[in-house]
């Protein structure tokens, strides 16, 4: 038995071409769907994002600078300007398209040649617009954005769909702010309910165009490799992905949940017993971790199967915050783990 393997997003090697050479050598026919790497200024995450407000002249930033590390209630965010009416702000095009349509070109071409193997798709992973709301925005002015960015976001996903073969192409939807708040640890200051919540990730969901795969990335942050909230178990993502698997008017292809390193006991795991995803669902399982190696990684699988006998392998996150020294090593240890399962 040889599990797959996914890569949640950002790789920071040299550019596309070496990420998507280096996947295809190392993980050949075990990962099937495959990123571009978020090489350059996507490495960042949403941070990158803020190229939309920081040269939109209806948007001001007090201060001149963001400290992503400094206290979330004192730290500065971007505004509306005095005198401009949110409901009239526009944004730009995210981006996301642009680079999904140079770095497929490259995909394709590597998968003519057979660098790649025939049944893999595209991965173009996007931050929901929770996301860039709550990193970038003033709290206060949230709300009254968020219209204007979903419009945006959606606009955004049907022009990457245009950019990709449907055929070719898979869609991930990083969610992390959604578990955040569900835990009690952040406000965005819209609407946090649970119902609100799991609502706005279906609509993404089946924004999403027939044809192309549909995945939800499950995190619950990666700053300086550390969580924003330790989970205490899987039941609340297990939950959301419930929801989301019977909400949806189209088909859930993948969803990603994070492990954390300490976390091979049963209690951790337990609640993967109650998940109910369709059969065609795959799920992978964040339990990769670099530092405890192959034995850490099985231990944490066999804890896991107890309740789910079929899950592929990942890391947390994506590599991003990784050294790109480290990232053939990382990537051997996934290929291992797949065929020592």
């Amino acid at each position: 038995m040889t599990r797959s393997v996914h890569l949640v997003g950002s790789v920071p090697l040299a550019d596309t071409e070496t990420v998507l050479r280096t996947a295809a050598r190392i993980l050949g026919e075990r990962i099937t769907r495959m990123p571009d790497g978020e090489t350059g200024a996507r490495g960042d995450w949403v941070q990158w994002l803020a190229h939309l407000v920081r040269d939109n002249p209806q948007f001001e930033l007090p201060g001149g600078s963001i400290d992503y590390s400094a206290n979330r209630a004192s730290r500065a965010y971007y505004h509306v300007r005095p005198g401009i009416d949110p409901a009239h702000v526009a944004f730009p095009p995210l981006g996301y398209a642009e680079y999904a349509r140079s770095s497929y070109a490259i995909f394709a071409r590597l998968k003519a040649e057979g660098v790649i193997s025939p049944g893999t798709r595209f991965l173009v992973a996007m931050p929901t617009p929770l996301a860039f709301l709550q990193v970038l925005i003033a709290p206060e002015q949230r709300a009254a954005l968020e219209p204007a960015y979903w419009q945006r976001a959606l606009q955004e996903i049907a022009a990457i769909a245009t950019a990709v073969p449907a055929s070719e192409l898979a869609i991930q939807f990083d969610t992390v702010f959604e578990l955040l708040i569900l835990e009690g640890v952040r406000k965005s200051g819209i609407d946090d309910t649970r119902a609100g919540l799991i609502d706005r990730l279906r609509r993404l969901g089946d924004a999403v165009p027939a044809g192309v795969e549909l995945g939800y990335h499950f995190c619950y942050g990666d700053m300086n490799h550390k969580h924003s909230l330790e989970p205490r178990d899987m039941g609340l993502m297990v939950g959301v992905a419930n929801a989301l698997a019977a909400s949806l008017s189209r088909p859930l292809n993948f969803v990603h949940m994070p492990v954390p390193r300490n976390r091979s006991d049963a209690d951790y795991f337990a609640p993967l017993a109650q998940l109910n995803l369709a059969p065609a669902t795959e799920l992978f399982l964040g339990l990769v971790h670099m530092t405890d190696g192959i034995d850490g990684s099985l231990n944490r699988m066999a804890s896991a199967q107890r309740y789910r006998e079929a899950f592929g392998i990942a890391t947390e996150c994506g590599f991003g915050r990784r050294s790109p020294e480290t990232i053939e090593h990382l990537l051997e240890l996934h290929a291992a783990l797949s065929r020592a399962a």
